[in-house]
């Protein structure tokens, strides 16, 4: 671990926390499309950063609530994704969850330009390490 003295406490460099929903609908998965950098322009599962005192299932929940209008349930956990070169920004550690769908209407944020539900995209269309996440979740079928 590397510390840098911050007065009498040693101040840690620390991953970031994210959460990530893969949310089934129909034959396809719900997707957004990014507004912002990095992957501008790419689908991206919903989800985003834990903030403060907020519990992963929580953070999943908010954050496709903001980014896609949709209220959700949580499943089961796909898994934890940690390596240091999945966002360009920073070192990202996400926690992925299956969820359903339990209420609201898709409509996309100022985060997101669209939200849809797609049954097959592209390998190279997609941010982040999603593509992975979609194949551990059994989801691997709509990669083309």
């Amino acid at each position: 671990m590397k510390a840098a003295e911050s007065g009498h406490e040693k101040a840690y460099r620390n991953p970031a926390l994210a959460a990530d929903a893969v949310i089934p609908d129909g034959n396809g998965i719900v997707f957004v499309r990014r507004a912002t950098e990095p992957f501008k322009g790419r689908w991206a599962l919903p989800g985003g950063f834990v903030e403060y005192g907020e519990r992963v299932e929580d953070a999943a929940k908010r954050e496709v609530r903001e980014e896609t209008g949709l209220e959700i349930g949580i499943v089961r956990l796909i898994g934890v994704y940690s390596d240091p070169k999945r966002d360009p920004r920073k070192h990202v550690v996400t926690v992925s969850f299956l969820a359903k769908k339990v209420g609201g209407s898709m409509r996309p944020s100022g985060e997101t330009s669209e939200v849809r539900v797609l049954s097959s995209v592209r390998e190279s269309e997609l941010a982040f390490d999603h593509a992975q996440i979609l194949r551990d979740a059994g989801y691997g079928r709509i990669i083309k």
